[in-house]
């Protein structure tokens, strides 16, 4: 099968959503279409009484929350699928942003009773600054929430987007009795609780009495709704999906298996196919000859019984192969991999080759950063994964001199990953950890205790932001370091970052050092500096 053939057959996609709208619930009920998995865990009152299949970490379990992206690979109606299940939380949005750069499409999921939360806003901004097409799944209509038209105009006044109803809820709250699809006009009832993988009624006009017969008292509120949306709305044209200018909306119950298989079968067949990904010399096409991809996510330890170490790489264009030699643009090297893997959460398989539009697995003994490049030969480097400075400082404090060792390569892996940034001070006697939010110190001091046996606490520091500084004039450069020292730190990557300690501070620097440059994200990194 050709390259062309095999982009065709494949579609890659995150779901993200704020936290409990039931995005990790949503997850499983596609693997379980697909038969990834045979029985789907269930999240209820913020308890996992059954491990979630993406939520492999032991603190995941704990908290009943995602704190990393997973990445599922499964097959449905000869589809080939890659789902990223991103977390929900505020704190680890930065690896959702990362996320976002690595998938061809979104599914938002919104909550009923809740609407468009704080999280939902940020991530759309998120999709639209990249215009990707999004799909949104209105979830928890077994239970009293908004009424459906209202929650439609609230989606296209808070998130900025034009919206079309593709399928259509039948009641709502404990009368809720399934869905009408409006995209392939067929109608699903479903059985509240159940597993089972349900089967709609075609339905090629409303008047049908089967209509009747399965909405029951419903039905001509159905036929009601059904006539307002063709006309407010008008046809649905997938181009306009395509180029992120309407979003297509789905109703029902993910944990009740209400609504879900409609959208999974529109989406199949709607959803882009890998697409072109930006680099810095050109666009790449997904169905050049030659292979190149490029790393979003680092994780070790997702096996902490073989101490492993996997980096996430996104195929953009050619066929990735098994043990054949490819280029490390940053280092300049060429490196084969023997054992590159799919996932289903925690599990892997070895496979041996891999198409634009993939997300593979690469062991990776400390070579890859995030934002790296594979090609065969070609010097271009993918852009769009930059990583932002962090609204939370704190030092890193060592409180078992004996695990010093354990310590330090711990904070250098988990940093590695992007779930926070690290930044050396003192000549490398103090280390300083940036993140987006709390929570995430809880997990680093987790993970350093139980996955490298290393013991810590943090202190808070009075810094408002990182910014990284440049100068073409070394001098001014080298003057502006000495002057502030006491506030200058390196990055993992040995580039100077300034820490200030409040925006007038901010401001007063840019002012009166107009030679050097400060900079709010890392993306200049790959356009300026072999780092």
């Amino acid at each position: 099968m050709s390259v062309n053939q095999e982009i065709q057959k494949r579609r890659t996609f995150a779901i993200i959503s704020h936290p409990d709208a039931g995005k990790t619930t949503l997850t499983e009920k596609f693997l379980l279409f697909g038969g990834a998995i045979l029985t789907a865990g269930a999240v209820k009152s913020n308890k996992i009484k059954k491990s979630a299949t993406s939520d492999f970490m032991e603190i995941e379990r704990q908290r009943g929350i995602s704190v990393a992206t997973s990445v599922m690979n499964f097959e449905y109606n000869n589809t080939l699928i890659t789902l990223l299940d991103t977390p929900g939380h505020k704190d680890f949005a930065e690896d959702t942003y990362r996320t976002l750069t690595a998938v061809d499409s979104v599914i938002l999921v919104i909550d009923c009773q809740k609407g468009v939360e704080e999280q939902t806003y940020k991530l759309m901004e998120v999709c639209r600054m990249r215009d990707t097409p999004v799909i949104i799944f209105v979830n928890k209509m077994d239970r009293e929430g908004k009424y459906p038209f209202d929650l439609l105009d609230e989606l296209e006044e808070k998130l900025k987007i034009k919206v079309r109803p593709l399928s259509w809820p039948i009641s709502v709250g404990s009368t809720f009795k399934g869905v009408y699809n409006l995209f392939d006009k067929s109608l699903y009832t479903f059985t509240p609780g159940s597993d089972k993988k349900p089967e709609g009624v075609a339905i090629t006009d409303l008047n049908d009495p089967m209509i009747d017969q399965l909405a029951g008292q419903y039905a001509t509120q159905l036929r009601e709704d059904v006539d307002l949306i063709e006309g407010v709305y008008g046809d649905f044209d997938r181009s306009t999906y395509l180029s992120a200018e309407i979003a297509p909306v789905f109703f029902g119950s993910a944990i009740n298996n209400f609504g879900v298989k409609e959208m999974l079968d529109t989406f199949i067949e709607i959803a882009p196919n890998p697409g072109t990904r930006p680099s810095d010399t050109r666009e790449v096409l997904p169905t050049e000859n030659k292979f190149s991809g490029f790393v979003f996510k680092i994780h070790a330890n997702l096996d902490p019984r073989h101490r492993d170490r996997i980096a996430f790489l996104r195929v953009c264009s050619g066929k990735f192969e098994r043990s054949k030699f490819y280029h490390h643009v940053r280092l300049d090297k060429d490196m084969r991999f023997n054992n590159p893997a799919t996932f289903l959460g925690q599990s892997k398989s070895i496979i041996d080759e891999a198409y634009p539009g993939d997300v593979i697995g690469l062991y990776d003994s400390g070579n890859f950063k995030i934002g790296d490049t594979l090609t065969e030969g070609e010097n271009l480097m993918f852009q769009g994964i930059p990583s932002f400075s962090p609204e939370i400082f704190k030092e890193l404090i060592n409180t078992d001199p004996m695990k010093t060792k354990q310590l330090d390569k711990g904070i250098t892996q988990l940093t590695d990953e992007g779930v926070a940034q690290l930044f050396i001070m003192g000549g490398g006697t103090r280390k300083i950890v940036g993140t987006v939010g709390e929570l995430q110190f809880e997990v680093i001091q987790y993970r350093l205790q139980h996955e490298y046996g290393a013991s810590c606490k943090f202190n808070a520091m009075n810094v408002y932001k990182a910014c990284w500084v440049t100068s073409s004039d070394k001098s001014k450069l080298d003057e502006f370091v000495k002057f502030r020292q006491h506030q200058v730190a390196i990055d993992k990557d040995g580039l100077l970052v300034y820490l200030a300690d409040s925006q007038w501070m901010l401001d007063q620097m840019i002012k009166n050092h107009p030679e050097v440059e400060f900079h709010f994200t890392s993306e200049f990194k790959r356009k300026t500096v072999n780092i």
